[in-house]
């Protein structure tokens, strides 16, 4: 009777249904399959976790892998009965009149629809597709199966610009991961809006799917949610929704990059390769009295804050479809927390050099339907100076200037180098240097990139490479990456 109210409840629009009536449906969906209880055991670790819901709680043991299964099912068969025990002596505190003593819950686990027996190891009694069984309730088991470890959406949401989550997926592929997207259908902007109430409402319309999502002007004031399925390759592990704090805000119209972008619509076609430079200015120095008032004064307070920048700086960097992107002044936290997870789902993986004593430091990423990482080099600019015997006569003639020589080796300039190899050409490699040399607003800033082929290659069609497109830096400049030296 149940499966034939499901089916009549589906047929009305879901807006029209009442709470009661999608709990109905919800409660239909579960009738027929059995809920998950999930298993992490690895090789050469003393313990293993077992994560399910038991009456409506989620219950997460840790046990050792060389303790008998039967310890483990006595102690799930104990936690239902207590379970049960407090919710006896709640009723007779509320003055209701408590039903018969239930029978004991039994824990019991199969596999093949046979009985495994107590005394076989939990490392090895836990297999996947095993039946964990509960009384009544069975579980499914999944053992070692993909799961996020950690989702986040951004903080900051603007039409027209992409949404990337922030994933770490554990025995799974996040190529193969599913996304679907889905936006408030009433507006909500409240700041309790974005925690769920128990037993509210919140109907949701499904507006795209993908790892990466553009809202829309029409999503304006709405809040977003994904639903994202962990994978790997066939295997599939639990399904994890994530509701954004806030709602999706008016992004700031026409960029000065839109344009440039029209010459960079599709990737470079092989052999020839894109490559872009970038000074994103770090958020340690954006938000300094020097930078508001002296540097920056045309700079509205909003546009100098670092999730506003991050939303302009992804869209742009990820329309350039660049094959090889050298940024300078990168936050550690943006890096992790934001460039790595926007720019990996549009295909490139990245490095990181933090400069000494300084928060912030060097990016270099690269495609990788195209490359692949050989080998990284990370050099002091002060200490080879010093101790490479190569650099000796240019010591000797920094040396006649105390003062010179004093703020050189002061200095933590750093240079990132990342030896790349052509996937679709074997041998064929290139040499990346990525640096950021001293600034000072009455010197000179020099922020080089140099891709030199680790042997003569034609890198384009006329032997030369493709010149990198005008960019704009966060002071509203413009210009054209320099050093590029094939």
């Amino acid at each position: 009777m149940l499966n034939h109210l499901a089916a009549a409840l589906a047929l009305l629009p879901r807006r029209l249904l009442p709470s009661s009536a999608r709990t109905v449906i919800r409660g239909c969906r579960v009738l027929g399959r059995m809920e998950p209880a999930v298993v992490r055991c690895l090789p050469g670790e003393s313990k293993l976790t077992i994560s399910f819901c038991l009456d409506g709680s989620n219950k997460h043991m840790l046990r050792d892998q060389d303790e008998a299964l039967g310890k483990v099912l006595a102690r799930i068969s104990n936690s239902i009965t207590k379970s049960q025990g407090k919710a006896k002596k709640s009723k007779k505190k509320q003055g209701q009149q408590p039903c018969g003593a239930p029978e004991p819950a039994v824990a019991r686990l199969f596999y093949a629809g046979e009985e495994v027996p107590d005394t076989v190891l939990n490392s090895e009694a836990w297999r996947d597709g095993s039946v964990l069984q509960v009384g009544d309730v069975k579980y499914s088991v999944f053992r070692n199966a993909p799961t996020f470890t950690s989702a986040e959406l951004p903080v900051s949401l603007l039409a027209g610009f992409p949404v990337c989550p922030n994933l770490e997926i554990e025995f799974g592929n996040l190529q193969d991961c599913e996304f679907t997207w889905f936006k408030e259908t009433a507006p909500n902007t409240s700041p309790e809006a974005a925690e769920e109430v128990p037993g509210q409402d919140v109907s949701w319309t499904e507006v795209g799917r993908g790892r990466v999502h553009v809202p829309s002007n029409q999503d304006i004031g709405c809040r977003l949610k994904l639903r994202c399925t962990p994978k790997d390759g066939g295997r599939s592990g639990q399904a994890k929704e994530l509701v954004s704090v806030g709602a999706v805000e008016a992004g700031p119209g026409v960029c000065t990059f839109d344009n440039r972008h029209a010459y960079t619509v599709k990737e470079a076609e092989w052999p020839t390769m894109r490559v872009v430079s970038y000074n994103i200015l770090a958020d340690v120095y954006a938000q300094t009295e020097l930078s508001k008032t002296v540097l920056y004064p045309y700079c509205a307070p909003y546009a100098l804050q670092l999730d506003y920048r991050q939303n302009l700086i992804k869209k742009e960097l990820a329309g350039y479809n660049a094959d090889i992107i050298c940024l300078q002044e990168v936050d550690k936290g943006v890096f992790v927390d934001s460039l790595t997870p926007a720019l990996d789902a549009f295909g490139l993986d990245g490095v990181f050099r933090i400069k000494e004593k300084q928060h912030e430091g060097l990016a270099t990423f690269y495609r990788r339907s195209k490359f692949q990482l050989l080998s990284t080099h990370d050099i002091v600019l002060s200490e080879a100076l010093t101790s490479d015997p190569i650099h000796s006569s240019l010591l000797e003639r920094v040396s006649t200037n105390g003062a010179l020589k004093e703020k050189i080796l002061q200095r933590s300039t750093a240079l990132q180098v990342s030896v790349l190899e052509d996937v679709n050409k074997p041998g064929r490699k290139v040499c990346v240097a990525n640096t950021h040399l001293y600034w000072h607003p009455k010197g000179r800033t020099t922020h080089e990139s140099l891709v030199i082929p680790k042997r003569p290659c034609s890198l384009g069609p006329d032997g030369r490479g493709s010149a990198a497109p005008e960019s704009c830096d966060q002071r509203g400049r413009t210009w054209s990456p320099s050093g590029l030296l094939w």
